[in-house]
C-alpha cells in the first residue's frame, strides 16, 4: 500500500519554504511537519532489465495516479542509500534540484503516466518519491521508494559461433527469444502492488520497442565483407519467438472469398494454384473454415469432427495441405470456437443439444443468452445471437476443444489457426487452447467499431486499439490479432484525403501496429469486409496505396485473395518481393517523416522509404542513396544503398 502525505519530511521541497528564519536546514532539505497522512489505492509499477554487452540498465516507472506527476529521484551506491545524481542521459522533462536530486515530469499515457530511466549497472539502487503538487507527496509506507538494481532481468544473447562477425546477430536473436520470457516474468518484476492490466500492457509495448531497436542496432553493426562474401551480410536472421507468433517474417494470404464454397471443389482448385501462390512470396496461407456447417461458408459449425464441407472433402483438404507444405507454405485453418449449431432441440423446443463426437448438452451453452436457454455460466464476452454461444468456463468444453485443435494439427496438418469472433469469449481461454495445440502462427478476429463523433472518425483511436491489445494481452501474447484500427484509419485517410491521420499524437503508427507490432496482422480487405458481402469495403481505386502501406510497414501483412487474382497482382507481387529483399519484419522500425493533408511518408529500417497520397515527397540524400523501386497510382517506394 502506498501512503500519500500532504507534506513529506526529509525531502527537498523548494515551494514550501518557511518564513521562520530560525528553522534549521539539514543538508539539502528542509524538515516540514506532516499535516495529514492518508493511504491511497493507486498503483506504482517498476520494471528493470538489462541487455547483453551493455553497461546500462533500463528502468521503467509507471503509475495510474491521475494528473501531472513528478518523480523526485536519485541513485545510491551502497546500503546506506545516500542520494546522489547519476550521470546523463536523463528522461525528457528532467531538471536538477539543488544539485542533490533530479525531478522528472512523467509522460502521460492513456491510463496514467510513465518514464524510462537509463542507469549505470554499477549503481546499487534507484530512490524516489512522487510529487503530486507543492504540498503533496507519495511514498512507500512512510519511506522512500527503493529499487535494487541488482534485480534487473538480463536479456541474454546465445551464439553457437565464436566469430566476432556473428556475435551481433546472436545477441539480436537472443533478445527476440527472450521477449516471451520477459512477458511471462512480469509478475516477478519489482512492483508495489498487484500488477494492473494497463501497466503490464505498457511494459509489453516498451519491450517490443526495445527489442526492435536492439535488433536494428545489432543488424546494422554487422561488419562489411569483401564482395565475394556479400551473401553472409544478406543472410536472413534466425528469429525464434514462440509458439503462435511465427518467425516475424510472415506474409499471409487469405485464399478464399465469400463465394468460394459454391464450386464444391475449392480445395482442388487451390491445389492447382499452390506453386503460383508460393511464387508471389507468401509464407502463410489462410484456408476457409473446414467443418460441417449450417451456412455454406462454414461459419455456423455443427459437427466439429466432420470436415466434409462445401469446399471439399476431408481427404481433399489433407491433399491440399500437403501440396501447400510441398511448396514451402505454412497453413492456417479457420476455426470457430465462439459458437456452435445444435443437432437437437431440448424439451422446450430450443436448439441447444449437440450431436456428433462432441455430444454436449445445454451445460455447454452460456446462461445469459435468452435465445438458447443454456445452463452454463455467464458469457465471458459478447454474445453472437445467431447460434448457441459456447461456455468455455466448462472443463469438459475446454478439454474437448483442446483435443479437437490438436487433432487438426496432427490429422490435417494445419500449422496454426485463424480464430473467428474472439470478442465472444475471454482471451485467457485462447491461451489455454494455443498452449496445448502449439500452433506456429495464430491470429484472432477482434472486430468492433472505431470511435466517431457526429459521424466523423476521431483522430485518436487509442481506445479502439486498446481493446484489441487487451485481448492479445489476455492470450499472453500467444496469438496476434487483425489490426482493424489500422484498416479503419486507412479508410478515412484515403477517402477524405486526410493522410495526417496515419500518425498518432506521438508520431507513431496509429493502429495496433504502433503499440504491439509483432502481434498486429495488418490487412485492407477480407471475406467479410469485401467480396460479395462488402460490409466495410476498402476505398475503391486506392487498394494499392493500402498495400504500399502494410507491405512496407511492421506487423504481419495479410493480402486478400480477390486482389491477387485481379489487375493488382503484379504490383502486390513487387511489393512482397521488396519486403522480402529488404528483410522487413514484424518489428521493423518506422520513422514517420511526413503526415499531412495529402501525403504520408515514412522510412522503414533505414532501408526503405515510401509515400502514399497525391502530395509530394522525395527521400533526402544523405548516408543512403535512394533509388525509386516501385511506383503506382499515388504511391512510391524507394530502396537505400550505401
Amino acid at each position: 500500500m502506498i501512503q500519500a502525505k500532504s507534506s513529506f519530511g526529509k525531502w527537498p521541497e523548494a515551494s514550501c519554504a518557511s518564513k521562520n528564519e530560525n528553522r534549521r536546514l539539514e543538508g539539502f532539505y528542509e524538515e516540514q511537519p506532516i499535516v495529514k497522512e492518508v493511504s491511497v489505492g493507486n498503483m506504482v509499477n517498476v520494471a528493470i532489465w538489462k541487455f547483453p554487452d551493455a553497461a546500462n540498465i533500463v528502468l521503467h516507472l509507471e503509475t495510474d495516479i491521475p494528473g501531472d506527476v513528478v518523480v523526485h529521484w536519485g541513485v545510491c551506491r551502497d546500503d546506506a542509500k545516500t542520494w546522489e545524481i547519476p550521470a546523463v542521459p536523463y528522461p525528457p522533462e528532467t531538471v536538477v534540484f539543488r544539485n542533490k536530486a533530479l525531478r522528472t515530469l512523467l509522460q502521460p499515457t492513456g491510463n496514467g503516466s510513465r518514464a524510462f530511466f537509463t542507469l549505470d549497472e554499477k549503481l546499487d539502487g534507484f530512490l524516489f518519491v512522487l510529487k503530486l503538487d507543492d504540498n503533496s507527496w507519495v511514498n512507500f509506507q512512510g519511506n522512500d521508494f527503493y529499487i535494487p538494481l541488482s534485480s534487473a532481468r538480463s536479456v541474454k544473447g546465445q551464439s553457437n559461433s565464436e566469430s566476432e562477425e556473428t556475435s551481433g546477430k546472436a545477441h539480436a536473436d537472443g533478445i527476440i527469444n527472450e521477449i516471451r520470457n520477459l512477458i511471462s516474468g512480469l509478475n516477478s518484476e519489482k512492483s508495489l502492488q498487484t500488477k494492473v492490466k494497463e501497466a503490464k500492457e505498457s511494459i509489453l509495448n516498451e519491450i517490443e520497442k526495445l527489442a526492435a531497436e536492439a535488433y536494428s542496432i545489432f543488424r546494422s553493426s554487422t561488419p562489411s565483407y569483401p564482395e565475394e562474401d556479400s551473401d553472409a551480410d544478406d543472410a536472413e536472421p534466425t528469429i525464434n519467438i514462440s509458439s503462435g507468433t511465427g518467425s516475424g517474417f510472415e506474409i499471409l494470404c487469405q485464399v478464399f472469398n465469400w463465394e468460394s464454397n459454391k464450386s464444391g471443389r475449392w480445395y482442388m482448385e487451390l491445389k492447382e494454384k499452390a506453386s503460383e501462390i508460393s511464387s508471389l512470396g507468401f509464407t502463410v496461407i489462410w484456408l476457409p473454415t473446414p467443418t460441417e456447417s449450417v451456412s455454406p461458408e462454414g461459419y455456423m459449425p455443427k459437427d466439429l469432427y466432420n470436415l466434409n464441407s462445401r469446399y471439399g472433402t476431408i481427404d481433399e483438404l489433407k491433399d491440399l495441405v500437403k501440396s501447400l507444405h510441398g511448396v514451402g507454405l505454412k497453413v492456417l485453418g479457420d476455426v470457430v470456437l465462439n459458437h456452435r449449431c445444435a443437432h437437437y432441440q431440448n424439451q422446450n423446443g430450443i436448439w441447444n443439444i449437440f450431436g456428433g463426437r462432441l455430444n454436449w448438452d445445454d451445460r455447454a451453452v452460456v446462461g445469459d443468452d435468452p435465445h438458447f436457454q443454456g445452463r452454463g455460466n455467464k458469457s465471458s464476452g459478447d454474445n453472437f445471437h445467431a447460434a448457441p454461444n459456447i461456455d468455455h468456463s466448462q472443463d469438459f468444453v475446454r478439454k474437448d476443444l483442446i483435443e479437437w485443435l490438436c487433432w487438426l494439427r496432427e490429422e490435417i496438418g494445419y500449422d496454426g489457426c485463424r480464430l473467428d469472433f474472439v470478442r465472444g469469449f475471454w482471451g485467457g481461454y485462447v491461451k489455454d487452447y494455443l498452449d496445448a495445440s502449439e500452433p506456429y502462427f495464430a491470429v484472432g478476429e477482434y472486430w468492433d467499431s472505431l470511435s466517431y463523433t457526429y459521424g466523423e472518425m476521431d483522430h485518436n483511436q487509442d481506445a479502439h486499439r486498446q481493446r484489441i491489445v487487451d485481448w492479445i494481452n489476455a492470450t499472453n501474447g500467444t496469438a496476434g490479432a487483425f489490426d482493424v484500427t489500422t484498416k479503419g484509419i486507412l479508410h478515412s485517410a484515403l477517402e477524405r484525403r486526410e493522410y495526417w491521420r496515419l500518425s498518432d499524437q506521438k508520431g507513431k503508427p496509429p493502429g495496433v501496429v504502433g503499440w504491439w507490432p509483432s502481434c498486429a496482422v495488418t490487412f485492407i480487405e477480407n471475406h467479410d469486409t469485401g467480396s460479395t458481402q462488402g460490409h466495410w469495403r476498402f476505398p475503391g481505386g486506392k487498394e494499392m496505396q493500402g498495400y504500399a502501406y502494410i507491405l512496407t510497414h511492421p506487423g504481419t501483412p495479410a493480402v486478400f485473395y480477390d486482389h491477387i487474382v485481379s489487375h493488382h497482382r503484379s504490383e502486390i507481387g513487387a511489393l512482397i518481393s521488396l519486403r522480402n529483399r529488404n528483410k522487413i519484419h514484424c518489428r521493423s522500425i518506422v520513422e514517420i517523416v511526413k503526415a499531412e493533408r495529402d501525403v504520408y511518408a515514412a522510412t522503414i529500417d533505414d532501408r526503405v522509404a515510401m509515400k502514399i497520397g497525391p502530395g509530394y515527397y522525395e527521400p533526402p540524400s544523405g548516408p543512403q542513396i535512394w533509388s525509386l523501386a516501385l511506383e503506382g497510382y499515388d504511391y512510391k517506394v524507394w530502396e537505400a544503398s550505401s
